[in-house]
């Protein structure tokens, strides 16, 4: 009998920098950059950063509205 991986349909609730660059379509730089100096939302655990989903959306919107 083969045994398959079970693979997982849970979606994470922190995005990575590296998520939120691809996702944002920019460098892992420029999205620290949009942290450290335009208040994109982050949380830091441990050594690591992350965004929440509702957070970069949220904040999306707003800097979308700010650019009309």
């Amino acid at each position: 009998m083969v045994r398959r991986k079970k693979v997982s349909t849970v979606q994470p609730v922190l995005l990575t920098i590296p998520d939120v660059a691809e996702q944002l379509g920019v460098c892992r730089t420029t999205v620290y950059n949009l942290i450290n100096h335009n208040g994109l939302p982050s949380v830091t655990l441990g050594s690591v950063r992350r965004v929440h989903p509702t957070s970069l959306q949220d904040w999306l919107k707003q800097h979308e509205q700010q650019s009309a």
